[in-house]
């Protein structure tokens, strides 16, 4: 696995949503942290319906990161569309 577990037990331990926050702030550099926030807005996007263009054009990127996200919420068994789904 690519991801440590123990951070993974300390992600979920944290319940505040301003100490997750800070602790992000933390642990990633601000390029980091924008690249995150941006994968998860394309994920939103790609789910609500809008076109892969659309999103290059609002966001100014190339159609293959938008491609990695489409594929995602493809996959069977995807997480993330379950997760997206459910906020819904």
């Amino acid at each position: 696995m690519l991801i440590d577990q123990e951070l993974l037990e300390v992600i979920l331990s944290i319940k505040n949503m301003n100490e997750l926050e800070h602790f992000f702030e933390e642990i990633f550099t601000p390029a980091e942290l924008s690249d995150l926030s941006l994968r998860w807005k394309l994920l939103k996007d790609l789910h609500a319906g809008m076109t892969q263009r659309k999103i290059a054009e609002k966001y100014g990127i190339s159609l293959c990161k938008i491609t990695r996200g489409s594929k995602v919420l493809k996959k069977k068994g995807s997480v993330s569309f379950k997760v997206l789904d459910s906020r819904n």
